[in-house]
Order: C-alpha cells, then sequence, then structure tokens
C-alpha cells in the first residue's frame, strides 16, 4: 500500500477517534448530571481503575500496555475535569513532590491549591474547603513520614487513592559547583543525597527547610547558594540544573496519599489501610496479626505509633491486599476488632503501581 493511501486511512481513523471521543464526553456529562441529582462524589478511583484494567486485557497490541494505560488516564483526567473542576490542596508550596504527584493523579485542569502544612491540608478537606488533599506517606529510603500517620489518629477522613512517585533530586543554583557554600533542602532530601553531598560538597553547610520547593525559592535570591529540588522547580523559580540525578539509590520512590470525605468503590485490585490500639498482653500483636493469616490476607507493611495520650501506648498502622466489602477482609476485621480497643478502617484505594 502506497504512503497516501496509509496516510488517508489514519486521518479517517483519526476524524472516528474525535467523533469517539465528543460521544463519550457527552455521556461523562450525563454522568455528572446524575451524581449531582443523588449528591455522589465526582471522583472514582476504583471505576477508573475498573476501566484501565478491562481496557488492558482486551488490548491486542500493537500498543504496549504502558502506552495505552498512558493514554486512557489522560482520557479520564480530562474525563474528570468535565464532571466538576475539582479543589486539590498539597503539601506546598508550587513544584514540591507532592505538588508533582498531585499533578499526576489529577492532571492540570483540577484546581491545584498549595498548604503550608499537613494539618492544613487535613482541615481544609474536613471543613470542605477542598475536594481532596494529598500527603506524603513513605519514602523507599527513609521511611514512613510520621507527622502523616499521627494526623489519622483524630481525623475522620478516608484515603482514597495512593500515588508512586520516583523521586530525582538536581542540585539547582545560579552558580557553579565550586561556588556554592550553602545547600539548602527538606530533610528527606538531605538524606537521600548525603553520600553525594559528602563526595562533592564536604565543606558546605546543609541546611533544612520545609521543602523542596521552599529550598529553591530561596536558593534563586541568595548568591553561593544551591537547593536540592526537582527539575520543575528548576523551571518554575528559574534555576540552573548544577548537578542532575544526585540521589544516593536508584529506585527511590516516595508515596502519596489522596484523601478525601468518603471511601472508594472496589476496583478488583484494592489495598486496605487500617489502624488499631490493642491491649496490653504477651502475645497481644502476634493475636492481632492471626485474623489476617486465617483469612488468607496479604500484609503490606505494619508500623507502630505513640498515641500521644498516655505513656507507652501504641496504635499500629497496617496496609494489606484487598477491599473492606470483601468477604474474607470482613471476616478478618471482625475478629480482630474483637481484641482491640479500638479499630479504624483508614481506606480502601486501588493498588499503585
Amino acid at each position: 500500500m502506497k504512503l497516501n493511501s496509509l496516510r488517508k486511512e489514519i486521518d479517517d481513523i483519526d476524524s472516528k477517534l474525535v467523533q469517539l471521543l465528543n460521544e463519550r464526553a457527552k455521556r461523562v456529562l450525563g454522568v455528572a448530571k446524575v451524581k449531582r441529582r443523588e449528591k455522589m462524589g465526582y471522583y472514582s478511583p476504583g471505576r477508573e481503575r475498573s476501566i484501565l484494567n478491562r481496557l488492558i486485557k482486551e488490548n491486542k497490541g500493537p500498543l504496549s500496555n504502558e502506552n495505552l494505560s498512558e493514554i486512557i488516564r489522560f482520557i479520564l483526567k480530562v474525563s474528570l475535569s468535565l464532571e466538576k473542576k475539582l479543589k486539590v490542596v498539597y503539601f506546598g508550596p508550587p513544584a514540591t513532590f507532592t505538588h508533582l504527584a498531585a499533578m499526576q493523579k489529577f492532571g492540570q485542569e483540577v484546581n491545584l491549591v498549595p498548604a503550608k502544612s499537613i494539618a492544613e491540608i487535613f482541615a481544609r478537606v474536613e471543613k470542605k474547603q477542598a475536594d481532596f488533599g494529598v500527603v506524603p506517606v513513605e519514602n523507599s529510603t527513609e521511611g514512613v513520614v510520621n507527622y502523616t500517620l499521627d494526623m489519622f489518629l483524630d481525623s475522620n477522613l478516608k484515603i482514597c487513592a495512593e500515588v508512586i512517585l520516583e523521586i530525582y533530586h538536581h542540585l539547582l543554583g545560579r552558580g557553579e559547583l565550586k561556588e556554592v557554600k550553602n545547600v539548602y533542602s527538606h530533610p528527606q532530601a538531605l538524606a537521600q543525597c548525603r553520600s553525594w553531598l559528602e563526595e562533592n560538597l564536604p565543606e558546605v553547610r546543609l541546611i533544612e527547610v520545609e521543602s523542596t520547593a521552599r529550598a529553591a525559592q530561596l536558593a534563586a535570591k541568595e548568591m553561593k547558594t544551591a537547593a536540592i529540588a526537582s527539575d520543575v522547580a528548576a523551571n518554575l523559580y528559574k534555576l540552573n540544573i548544577i548537578a542532575s540525578r544526585i540521589e544516593d539509590l536508584s529506585n527511590n520512590y516516595t508515596r502519596f496519599l489522596v484523601i478525601g470525605r468518603g471511601y472508594s468503590e472496589r476496583s478488583g485490585e484494592d489495598k486496605t489501610s487500617i489502624l488499631f490500639s490493642i491491649k496490653d498482653r504477651v502475645g497481644a500483636l502476634y493475636n492481632m496479626l492471626s485474623p489476617f493469616r486465617r483469612h488468607g490476607i496479604n500484609l503490606t507493611k505494619i508500623e507502630s505509633r505513640p498515641t500521644k495520650r498516655k505513656a507507652w501506648e501504641y496504635v499500629f498502622f497496617v496496609d494489606f491486599f484487598g477491599h473492606k466489602d470483601e468477604e474474607n477482609v470482613k471476616k478478618a476485621l471482625s475478629e480482630l476488632e474483637e481484641q482491640c480497643f479500638f479499630l479504624k478502617i483508614l481506606g480502601s484505594y486501588p493498588i499503585e503501581g
């Protein structure tokens, strides 16, 4: 077949794609009308994941599943913006990694609003000043963000989704490497680049600030100063990348949570997060975890935190595979609750990554 004939066929397919996308958009607007009438939530990560999983199973190529996923995720983000322009608050200022995670999950069509603290994010969502919030919860090399976990003790907000973001750190500044005297960044970013800093900038002063974006803001104002931050921060604050990919370990990921006021529906590939407090007795924790083994539930994480209400009193945060509405999960949680001071289901949501 000749090139012009092939191009004509592609043009015809493109025209059909535009028609089908607009037909889909009309149905989305119809869904939005029903949700408004029934006072339902607009964002449904479980439904989105179900759509994605179904289409991947139907994919026969030559498009790879990764390429197809990227296209479908973009369509779903645009569709969500047609239903409602959501307000999503994140740990700011702009160009933090939490900001990047929010953009990865929701796209740029939503109203992304920076907050000065994790507590402010929880407060805004609780007071209905925002639809959702995005908060960091753990890093693959530096561990959990304790403050985020602690916020769930008193909050009734639910985990609706998770975001896994690969983290790349760059040294940003206005001069050259040999001129740098001070380096600003978030404590975790400094820790993740510790070996590189010791080898390349052993004499510099390391200064901890509340975020990598704040570090970039300061580096933009001060001479002989650099920041460890993202390439997005470099563009936003007009800084040069003095050195790129300075993180000590490859495969550096941070997990973020999307928090909202309601539970997510089942997607078929879900994770559930809970917290509970146990009675202090010999073998208590072992007994607490037994229901999960009996009902064939795989735990993916367990973390303990002091309650800060009574000396030596702890709560446990647990992640496991499955949705709270599945029968085996219901049975395990019912058995667990019988042995707890209290049990709180933080949320069930699609597994990411």
